[in-house]
């Protein structure tokens, strides 16, 4: 894109996630919902912290997660989110900057601590997310960086931010600068628990102000009330312009102007953690849109990126995804 800093600027959750392998019995035991994501409070959190005190700690939340994997494929990028003066804060900036990507957004310096996912992985490579959302979500108005915003060639909002009122309007806030700076509006939905939520919030967010929107299939079937996907789809289609649903082992469809397309998933050896994999869908779909390449040759950006970040533990990725674009041919 032109005269743009930022290829792309994330606005989301600021989160330290905890990843452990358990089995389905340990879930049962501590009355976890299998392959969800559950707000829990500050006091849970240090329960099932103590519970796993093994567990890989790796800064995450998803916004977080796909800025990072824009980075890796080369993108300029950069990052907006709340975290406390702690020493999880002090990871989580540690871990951005280390990965080349700006994150200037001033520390809460008293209240809760910054925002951890515990996230429990059984055998089948399920993940059940406990989030304590602490710092992140005390995220208002006056945090949204104006000028990174209008910036950016694309603003990508996390649809996890949406549970606080100050920070929903710190997310309505930033979709209006960049819309006025002529940007484009991207948003994950998140979760289709996340949905029910906001449904309503949702729909006008997307039929108003929504340029991209990413979904998976679960999502998405939330979001019109309804458990036929053909439905769903082309209710999708009569809402937005550009939107990219992901179907785990099925692919991607994207609709983005006359027929859907149906792209296929990138081929996996063994899936060890989905956790991050919608993220690094959305990431290097991005990137595809950054670089101006046609709508399936984005999906399967997106597809390669996921393909990587399940054949390991942790969200983000360990092999630099503009290796693997540029030994599938898409870039040189």
């Amino acid at each position: 894109m032109t005269d743009t800093r930022f290829d792309v600027v994330g606005l989301g959750n600021a989160i330290v996630d905890m990843i452990a392998p358990v089995e389905d019995s340990f879930l049962q035991e501590h009355e976890i919902r299998k392959e969800g994501m559950t707000l829990i409070d500050e006091p849970r959190a240090d329960k099932l912290t103590a519970a796993a005190p093994h567990a890989q700690q790796l800064s995450g939340g998803s916004g977080a997660n796909t800025i990072v994997g824009l980075a890796s494929f080369g993108a300029k990028a950069s990052y907006i989110g709340k975290v406390s003066q702690d020493p999880l804060g002090d990871v989580f900036r540690k871990d951005m900057n280390d990965s080349g990507i700006p994150f200037t957004t001033p520390p809460l310096s008293e209240g809760p601590a910054t925002a951890r996912s515990i996230i429990f992985v059984t055998p089948d490579g399920a993940r059940s997310m406990n989030t304590f959302l602490g710092a992140s979500v005390l995220f208002s108005p006056d945090d949204v960086e104006e000028e990174a915003v209008k910036s950016a060639g694309i603003l990508y909002l996390e649809g996890y931010l949406f549970d606080q009122e100050p920070a929903k309007k710190a997310f309505v806030h930033a979709s209006e600068i960049a819309k006025a700076a002529g940007r484009k509006v991207s948003l994950t939905l998140s979760d289709n628990f996340c949905v029910e939520r906001h449904r309503a919030s949702f729909l006008h967010l997307i039929r108003n102000h929504v340029d991209i929107l990413f979904s998976n299939e679960a999502e998405l079937l939330s979001l019109y009330e309804t458990e036929d996907f053909d439905e769903a789809l082309s209710k999708l289609q009569a809402d937005t312009g550009l939107a990219a649903v992901t179907r785990s082992e099925k692919g991607s469809v994207v609709i983005g102007g006359g027929d859907p397309i149906h792209v296929e998933a990138e081929p996996v050896g063994d899936v060890v953690d989905t956790t991050g994999a919608g993220d690094q869908y959305a990431a290097g779909f991005l990137f595809g849109l950054s670089r101006d390449l046609p709508l399936p040759t984005c999906a399967k950006l997106g597809h390669i990126a996921a393909a990587e970040v399940i054949s390991h533990y942790g969200p983000r990725p360990e092999t630099p995804y503009a290796d693997l674009a540029k030994k599938a041919g898409i870039i040189t």
